[in-house]
């Protein structure tokens, strides 16, 4: 039973530590969010389409090799 009292007084000094440290957080405007998202966004096209081509490349080489 003192290891449960123990535990739920960790749990609460847990979360009022974490309510001390969010309120430190700069948190983005929407704004920032969306030109955050639109550029993640954009960037894992390119890259994606970029790994499908070298993919297909490298496909077809190993077809034309194996035969």
């Amino acid at each position: 039973m003192d290891r449960i009292k123990v535990v739920i007084e960790k749990f609460k000094l847990f979360l009022a530590g974490s309510k001390v440290e969010l309120k430190k957080v700069t948190w983005p405007t929407p704004k920032q969010t969306l030109a955050s998202t639109s550029v993640v966004i954009i960037v894992v096209l390119i890259v994606s389409t970029f790994l499908g081509i070298v993919d297909f490349g490298l496909t077809k080489i190993v077809r034309l090799v194996l035969g």
